[in-house]
């Protein structure tokens, strides 16, 4: 006979997880039904010409190329800023800082600094980097500011991932007598390579929406760059900027269209992390 106590905790249980069950569905749905609506009102406005064609006021006032391109070296500039220090920083913290204290510190100012709103990063880009050391409106500027933005994130995935890996790897190398940088590059590091590159482009993703921090930095213009490396130094709009821009001129149509292209790159940014980490599971337990 099954006594009350356990009858009670049966229904309790079942209660939970018909709870859970409900917020998860909610939580799927909502996200299918902006994705729905969002493509639904930007796919009439659709045109491939607006993707590889610079917008210009006579001839095609939709065009993207600019904005893509612009994207395109806002992520590029920032990731080669970011993840060395941000990489290197949480492998100093995890694997050779001793003080407990400072270790603690500095992971408390990274969690702080993922809680400020990005508008305050640009208002401190704008006049730091743009203002203050000369820079101006120009995507170096946006990099810059957006390095502050995403360091927490890459530095808690880092020592996330470090310390996933288990005790007995840094025992054996330092058995076989191997110094600490050769133990870190050649054993933890492939280990933990992962979580790295998962929390790399997690950090895309959050580069490739930010609007706030990069309107303040980067400016809103979409020409076509005229050299490399010097169209770091001169003003460039992104996707979002050009989506913000849309909505306050009423132009929707473009609007939405913007938005199915951030949906998409979003998608394939969490669809490769995924990838990645499947891919290098499989070649880590082989």
């Amino acid at each position: 006979m099954t006594s009350i106590t356990a009858k009670k905790t049966r229904i309790s249980d079942n209660i939970l997880l018909a709870l859970i069950g409900i917020c998860t569905f909610f939580s799927a749905a909502l996200i299918v039904v902006i994705i729905v609506y969002v493509f639904s009102k930007g796919i009439p406005f659709f045109k491939f010409k607006d993707l590889i064609s610079p917008q210009s006021a006579l001839t095609n006032p939709n065009g993207l190329l600019g904005n893509i391109i612009n994207t395109l070296y806002i992520i590029l500039g920032t990731l080669l800023l970011a993840c060395p220090i941000g990489i290197g920083g949480a492998i100093y913290l995890n694997e050779y800082a001793k003080n407990k204290k400072f270790v603690e510190a500095v992971s408390f100012a990274t969690e702080v600094l993922s809680g400020i709103p990005s508008i305050i990063f640009g208002l401190f880009g704008m006049i730091f980097f743009g203002e203050l050391l000369g820079f101006k409106y120009s995507i170096l500027t946006g990099c810059f500011t957006l390095t502050l933005l995403i360091l927490p994130i890459i530095i808690r995935s880092t020592q996330t991932a470090l310390a996933s890996v288990p005790e007995s790897y840094r025992e054996a190398a330092r058995g076989l007598g191997a110094t600490k940088w050769y133990m870190i590059h050649t054993v933890i590091l492939p280990s933990c390579l992962p979580g790295i590159l998962t929390g790399v482009i997690l950090a895309m993703g959050r580069i490739i929406a930010e609007s706030a921090a990069l309107l303040f930095t980067a400016g809103s213009a979409y020409l076509m760059p005229r050299d490399f490396f010097s169209h770091f130094l001169e003003s460039g709009g992104t996707l979002t900027i050009q989506l913000y821009i849309a909505m306050t001129n009423a132009q929707y149509g473009q609007a939405f269209v913007i938005g199915m292209i951030l949906i998409i790159l979003i998608f394939l940014m969490n669809a490769l992390a995924k990838w990645i980490t499947k891919h290098f599971d499989v070649n880590t337990k082989e």
